[in-house]
């Protein structure tokens, strides 16, 4: 049962990796509020799936900081879900009034999207780099990719200003490569474990 969860998670992760690239494209380049929402939630849900067959890999290394991070990871992704769900309800039925200056009342400035899912993908990352099981530069990779988020959380809470290069750099790399990129690797990683645990 253990090799079909571990196939599951790496379509998942693969997944959530697709969804957050075109996530990237349809707010960033489409603007638009309907795809942007649909693709927010997919990959929130995705990830849950993936992460927790990542949790599966790096529990026996660190029980505690593993589980902390799937928490906070989980964390994360439910409220990344929760956000582009809010999203999409509205653009697919505007409300009368709706003041955009305000923050997303779930996930305000990206602190789940962003902040706490850097946090989760920081430990678990470090605990890639502290196994053998998985390629150490994934768990460079994801850090890369969790201090790009915190980046962009705190960028979007102390500057605010969307077009400012302190939030368009981290945006752009996390959103069209480094992101999607570990997504995938991590799904193909938890794959080719599953088919080595069938042979």
């Amino acid at each position: 049962m253990k090799n079909s969860f571990e196939k599951f998670a790496g379509w998942a992760a693969i997944l959530a990796g697709i969804s957050g690239f075109l996530y990237s494209i349809s707010f960033i380049v489409l603007q638009n509020n309907l795809l942007s929402g649909l693709f927010l939630t997919a990959g929130g849900l995705f990830s849950i799936a993936a992460l927790t067959g990542l949790y599966q890999h790096l529990r026996g290394t660190e029980s505690g900081f593993a589980l902390l991070g799937l928490l906070l990871s989980l964390s994360a992704a439910l409220g990344s879900a929760i956000h582009g769900g809010y999203d999409l309800a509205n653009a697919l039925h505007p409300p009368a009034a709706l003041n955009a200056d305000l923050p997303n009342p779930v996930d305000p400035r990206g602190l789940l999207t962003f902040g706490i899912a850097g946090l989760g993908l920081f430990l678990l990352s470090w605990l890639i780099t502290q196994e053998m099981r998985l390629p150490r530069s994934l768990g460079y990779l994801g850090i890369f990719s969790a201090i790009l988020m915190i980046v962009l959380y705190l960028g979007r809470l102390i500057i605010l200003q969307a077009t400012n290069l302190a939030i368009v750099i981290p945006a752009l790399l996390e959103g069209f490569l480094v992101n999607p990129i570990w997504y995938v690797w991590l799904g193909l990683q938890l794959m080719r474990s599953s088919n080595r645990f069938e042979k």
